[in-house]
């Protein structure tokens, strides 16, 4: 009875002590709350005084009364991508090609010759030459590309081939559609059974469908960048099924040298199988398949000595370090 009441006692005494401690320690948070914003509201009403002058060289400081946007003190962060998109002006291009094969130099003579940009308003941005014999031109706007391209054609048209790029329209795939589903019906499936994404009739351009080993379809659509944004990371109600949406991504690969991002009418390297990195075609591959050696794996040196990840695939291989790569970068 006497441990027990003293044991009752120290703890009695052990948790007054810590109720004090916690007294303060809120009296000392309050205290550091209000002297910060006591800063704050200081730097605020100062800052009139310290603004910077305009680009514009007026001088002028931020008015009294305005409602001005509080500057963020540690907080606010931007992403990279947020970043690097700010400020970023859009580029506007056309291609002048010679329908003869003549010289860059020769194209560029005969546009100084027949167009006048002063005459036209127009701000040439860009006036250069490719390898590939085109002369691209850059201005500062759809309308200036437009009324340049209309005037070149219709000064030039019988020497000259002018070409405005558009932009391609994002690819993404439908995983596991219903057997039924085609390419004619997949559009109206969708618009009737998702009517909560406020699609349109056209939004949606389906391309072709393919099946998988284990039997499901997958369909490949085209959309515009607004709609992608709407299906991207959704599932689809089709049928009697929920669908999983995903941007599709395919690697450009070289028939020639197996590498990527060219086509073969643009390699300027050699010939290189795709199954064992010999310099022959792939008709003439003769290896086994324990002997297959992935070009681009050697290249990129994407192995490592534990052969958690080795060279011995081919690089036509789904499962490749080096496709998987380009994929996600």
């Amino acid at each position: 009875m006497d441990s027990v009441s003293i044991l009752r006692s120290i703890f009695t005494n052990l948790k007054n002590s810590a109720d004090e401690h916690i007294v303060q320690i809120t009296q000392l948070e309050s205290e550091v709350n209000r002297m910060k914003a006591k800063l704050r509201e200081s730097r605020v009403a100062n800052l009139p005084e310290h603004a910077q002058p305009s680009s514009g060289g007026t001088g002028q400081t931020l008015v009294t009364g305005v409602n001005h946007q509080e500057p963020s003190f540690g907080g606010g962060k931007k992403l990279y991508s947020q970043a690097l998109t700010t400020g970023l002006d859009k580029r506007y291009k056309l291609a002048v090609r010679s329908k003869s094969n003549q010289s860059t130099e020769v194209i560029k003579t005969a546009l100084r010759t027949y167009i006048n940009p002063t005459e036209m308003r127009n701000g040439i941005k860009t006036f250069k030459s490719l390898k590939d014999g085109r002369v691209p031109i850059e201005a500062g706007s759809l309308s200036e590309i437009n009324l340049l391209s209309t005037t070149i054609s219709n000064k030039c048209g019988e020497d000259l081939e002018v070409a405005v790029p558009k932009l391609w329209k994002p690819r993404m795939v439908i995983y596991n559609l219903p057997q039924d589903t085609t390419v004619e019906n997949l559009e109206d499936t969708i618009l009737a059974q998702n009517q909560e994404l406020g699609m349109e009739k056209g939004e949606i351009a389906t391309k072709f469908k393919y099946n998988t080993k284990r039997g499901p379809i997958n369909m490949v659509i085209e959309v515009a960048s607004e709609t992608r944004k709407k299906l991207l990371g959704k599932k689809l109600k089709i049928g009697w099924l929920i669908c999983r949406v995903d941007d599709y991504l395919v690697a450009k690969r070289c028939y020639k040298c197996s590498r990527f991002n060219h086509k073969h009418q643009d390699c300027t390297g050699e010939e290189t199988c795709p199954l064992c990195a010999g310099g022959h075609i792939l008709q003439e591959c003769k290896a086994p398949q324990d002997q297959y050696k992935c070009i681009n794996c050697i290249n990129y040196k994407r192995y490592s000595k534990s052969d958690k990840i080795s060279v011995n695939h081919s690089s036509l291989h789904r499962d490749c370090p080096s496709l998987q790569a380009v994929l996600t970068k």
